[in-house]
């Protein structure tokens, strides 16, 4: 919930601050503003939660905290990329497929109530996937409109 309480957030902010700055409202500034804000903000959590986000990934895959580390980065990159016209489409089209990737360590997770930021089995279980799995669609279609749609109309 969190994620989206700060994209919300920024998105009407930098709305607000485009309008008073060119008198325009910029869509699509400010919904690739707030999606570089959010993402970031969860990537964070790649480095603060490094063993517990590791532990949401399957026993199969090696180098659990390296790929969380790297997801991280690769997030925030990813991000910035959002703000560079040039690069805003691929950026979108990348951000699509991870978080299509990612949505299998939160279902793994969920299954087996891991706590993401303790790593300890103490997480909310199959219940969160209620909120999780729309709130990605969310994301995910916030992306293709701010990013990718809604720049090719202009």
């Amino acid at each position: 919930m969190k994620p989206l309480i700060v994209l919300l957030a920024v998105f009407i902010a930098s709305l607000l601050a485009t309008r008073i700055v060119t008198h325009q409202w910029q869509l699509v500034w400010g919904g690739n503003i707030a999606m570089c804000a959010m993402l970031c903000f969860t990537a964070i959590g790649h480095f603060a939660f490094s063993n517990g986000m590791a532990a949401i990934i399957p026993a199969f895959v090696p180098f659990k905290k390296e790929l969380v580390w790297i997801t991280g980065v690769v997030e925030i990159a990813a991000a910035i990329l959002l703000l560079y016209p040039p690069w805003r489409a691929t950026a979108g089209v990348f951000l699509l497929v991870f978080l299509l990737l990612i949505l299998p360590a939160n279902i793994y997770a969920a299954m087996h109530h891991i706590n993401y930021e303790t790593g300890a089995p103490d997480g909310p279980g199959l219940s969160y996937l209620w909120l999780r799995i729309p709130m990605q669609a969310l994301f995910m279609g916030w992306i293709w409109y701010f990013a990718i749609y809604l720049p090719q109309q202009a």
